[in-house]
């Protein structure tokens, strides 16, 4: 990766009186693939249609390449975007729409039959040029709107959800498949999902937006390992929530013992006081309820739930008023009287405000 490719500073959009951005500021190298990912209504396609020249913006700046393209016509910023829809011209064949945005630029037509040529190619779509797109299946469409966005070599490729109408077993295909032709032509790529495991697998930085801002930036490793808030902790999957009490001990904390568990040491985090501690189901063990260690918080329930989603059960523990869900390999029985063994360095641990 080299310089930035894209600068988002200070960025605001509205739509009517309601703000929706609040001052978002994001980075992208050249060749890097962003993900933004969020909940619904968190501003991550907002942002998306901002940068694409879509959505009109209040306040802040857009830049590419150094070259302020803030309020520039979508046509005229380097961009080409795969929408949700796909929007393919569905009286069209698969080598017209492929070849559609070059028509538009005025290439020559042996030029355009020569591109289609290599992008039919580069997706695995040979022999289905002459072939009208609604005859085409879910996946193949989606590669079509990812060809045709390719095609007029953009420098930066926008991503709106584009694997969201896809079934399961073509999603997780089709994701490997965009994110190896994204590396191979090292193309800046930003892509907007809600699927958390869609943005882990394809992205080399997550944007996780929440409210109309970045609410953390990195990694995979880091946002899914080191959530620098609650939010991002749920989101990313620890969705287990714990109230503690800590208090100062040598070299960290020690959670106090409470009515369903006993006291134990947190080395290396130094918020004493209320506490809560964020949890990924499997994360935690089952075993019995009298089965403690000193690296690991036991908590002491009774199982009132349990399914089995394949390959291992997941049950719903309840700890007192409270219920958390564990995954385990066993089947176990409801009803059961169970310990649930948290390592101390599996809890993300934030300090608990009142509400």
């Amino acid at each position: 990766m080299g310089s930035a490719a894209l600068d988002i500073t200070q960025l605001e959009v509205s739509y009517g009186a309601t703000p929706v951005l609040h001052q978002v500021s994001l980075s992208v190298a050249a060749g890097e693939f962003v993900a933004l990912l969020g909940p619904s209504g968190c501003g991550k396609t907002t942002l998306l249609r901002a940068v694409s020249g879509f959505v009109p913006v209040n306040a802040g700046k857009i830049s590419v390449a150094g070259r302020d393209i803030t309020h520039a016509p979508p046509d005229k910023r380097g961009m080409a975007m795969v929408f949700q829809s796909y929007a393919l011209w569905p009286h069209m064949t698969t080598a017209q729409n492929l070849g559609y945005g070059l028509k538009l630029r005025r290439v020559a037509r042996p030029d355009i039959a020569r591109r289609v040529a290599e992008i039919l190619t580069m997706l695995k779509l040979e022999g289905f040029g002459e072939r009208n797109v609604t005859q085409l299946s879910g996946g193949q469409r989606q590669r079509v709107a990812l060809g045709r966005a390719l095609a007029i070599s953009p420098e930066i490729l926008l991503l709106d959800e584009p694997l969201s109408n896809l079934d399961a077993r073509i999603r997780e295909e089709v994701r490997h498949e965009i994110k190896a032709l994204q590396a191979k032509l090292g193309i800046t790529t930003i892509h907007v999902t809600h699927d958390r495991e869609e943005a882990m697998v394809m992205a080399d930085r997550i944007a996780i937006l929440d409210a109309g801002r970045i609410a953390q930036l990195g990694t995979p490793e880091e946002v899914y390992n080191r959530p620098n808030s609650p939010f991002v902790a749920a989101f990313m999957g620890a969705g287990n929530v714990l109230e503690l009490e800590a208090r100062p001990a040598p070299e960290g904390v020690e959670i106090q013992a409470g009515a369903h568990n006993d006291a134990v040491r947190v080395p290396g985090f130094r918020s004493a006081g209320p506490l809560i501690a964020h949890f990924r189901s499997e994360a935690a063990r089952l075993g019995p309820p009298q089965e403690g260690a000193p690296d690991r918080l036991l908590l002491r329930g009774r199982i009132v739930q349990a399914s089995y989603p394949g390959g291992f059960y997941r049950y719903a523990v309840a700890v007192g008023q409270n219920h958390f869900m564990v995954d385990d390999t066993r089947r176990l029985t409801v009803g059961e009287l169970v310990g649930i063994g948290l390592p101390v360095s599996s809890l993300h641990f934030f300090p608990r405000r009142n509400t």
